[in-house]
């Protein structure tokens, strides 16, 4: 049974209701551009799991089958509980590892890129993950787990990891001690320096207190959330490259063959004396943190959210049916979700080329359902009541109405018009004005400016959508403990 499809529409609803109780306190843990991301960066991680998940299964298969010193029986209740403890267990190394180790940091940073904590921060997954996740799970096929256990507590794992993103739940009193909670999830996800690399458990936070990596949330110290050094950006994708892009810069740079490979599998935040040295990066000052955040009329915001809704119709299809779906059929579907979101965080981004992209995006919507039926991502006539008719329904009459919307807005307003309507600042092919203050005041602020588009900053204890007054650039890549990887032997 596929535990995480039939608990999507609880997600959702549990998201409505943690809404629902930000207007009742009176408070705003939820902006819009950082929940379409953070959910963006679940769909795409989702469906791109669809293609990749097979390197994990065959791997534990593989292990089963050679190296299994016992043969647990899969209709034992013992042998779930001591499957759900040990892939506990087993989680907790590969977080603790996927926060100490350059490469295996590379693939985690997506989950702790939002500088919000909400519920849509529990659904922000990486898609590179299934890379090396697989050897930490080993031990469970060494020890006889059956396959479809392993499966089965693994998506519980993942599922009870979500109810502890949430600000509005306090200190649990004694499950502090033994369980996960939101509050020592809370610190976990700070970049405090107090917090930081600490509570790895999944669902038991004992493993923590036993290996000395636990750390309570302390009312003196709030929490800021995010990475050290921001990923400044709404793109889904660069999302998922963002740490590999700066380990590659690095190892390209570096001077000496040994800094170049061994760079990968060095504490996170370690850099090769030489690159340091010639490429220094700023370190943060917390006592100054801003949020990410772009200017935007609030019609191009909802414009955006509503068009995402058709990849998370998309992406649940492609969950549903992926057993009975051709490869060529999973690629299409990957393929459209992967650019669909490129192009609405390109307009989250307000992009000076986005309402270009978001024209070829609508063109490629009916292109999908064109080619559709051709791959067989759905029947060329779908039977009545079909999830696929509904699907290309949502996709088609999604892009038909937005193209339908934008062509006859361009006829009555032209093309300036059209796009000020939609709530695109920048227009094509118009200059971008930029105050002289907001200009990059250093050399890495100067490489950033000119990867990542204009945005302002919010004041940490701002939110909902209010809109700065100043325009800035930031930059960075990292999140680290610089202290400690300053102690490493260069």
């Amino acid at each position: 049974m596929n535990f995480i499809l039939y608990a999507v529409p609880f997600f959702f609803v549990l998201i409505a209701v943690e809404l629902l109780a930000d207007r009742w306190r009176g408070v705003s843990h939820y902006r819009l551009a950082d929940a379409v991301n953070s959910l963006s960066t679940g769909v795409l991680s989702t469906t791109t799991g669809l293609l990749t998940k097979g390197v994990g299964l065959v791997t534990y298969a593989f292990a089963l089958k050679h190296l299994a010193v016992l043969q647990l029986p899969a209709d034992k209740a013992w042998t779930w509980v001591f499957a759900f403890v040990l892939y506990d267990f087993c989680y907790y190394w590969l977080h603790r590892m996927g926060h100490e180790r350059n490469i295996l940091w590379a693939a985690h940073s997506v989950h702790h890129q939002s500088e919000d904590y909400n519920l849509s921060t529990a659904l922000r997954q990486t898609s590179t993950g299934f890379l090396l996740s697989w050897i930490f799970y080993v031990p469970l096929a060494v020890a006889g787990v059956p396959l479809m256990v392993f499966v089965s507590v693994a998506a519980l794992n993942l599922l009870y990891q979500f109810w502890v993103h949430t600000q509005h739940i306090p200190k649990l009193g004694w499950l502090e001690w033994c369980f996960v909670t939101p509050s020592n999830h809370r610190a976990h996800h700070a970049q405090n320096p107090l917090y930081m690399d600490r509570n790895y458990g999944g669902v038991f936070i004992i493993w923590d207190r036993l290996f000395g990596s636990f750390q309570e949330e302390d009312d003196n110290e709030p929490v800021i959330f995010g990475v050290t050094t921001p990923l400044a950006s709404w793109n889904p994708l660069w999302a998922n490259l963002q740490f590999y892009a700066q380990l590659w810069a690095d190892a390209r740079r570096a001077g000496r063959w040994w800094d170049k490979l061994r760079i990968w599998f060095m504490p996170t935040g370690w850099r090769p004396a030489d690159v340091a040295a010639r490429y220094p990066l700023d370190k943060p000052d917390l006592s100054r943190f801003r949020k990410f955040e772009v200017p935007l009329d609030g019609r191009q915001q909802w414009y955006v959210a509503l068009q995402f809704c058709i990849y998370i119709a998309l992406g649940s299809y492609l969950m549903n049916l992926e057993h009975s779906l051709p490869v060529a059929a999973l690629i299409l579907g990957w393929g459209a979700v992967a650019f669909g979101l490129f192009v609405l965080g390109m307009a989250l981004e307000n992009r000076p080329w986005a309402p270009r992209l978001e024209l070829l995006r609508l063109a490629s919507g009916l292109l999908l359902v064109w080619l559709a039926p051709l791959a067989g991502l759905w029947p060329a006539s779908p039977s009545p009541g079909s999830g696929c008719s509904v699907t290309a329904c949502s996709v088609a009459s999604g892009c038909i109405a937005a193209a339908t919307g934008l062509l006859g807005w361009r006829r009555r307003f032209a093309v300036a018009g059209l796009f000020q309507a939609l709530g695109f600042e920048h227009l094509p092919g118009q200059p971008r004005i930029l105050d002289a203050s907001a200009q990059p005041q250093s050399e890495t602020q100067h490489q950033q400016a000119a990867e990542h588009p204009q945005f302002i900053l919010l004041d940490a204890g701002q939110d909902g959508f209010e809109r700065g007054a100043k325009v800035v650039r930031r930059s960075g890549q990292r999140r680290g403990p610089d202290c400690r990887a300053d102690a490493v032997e260069q």
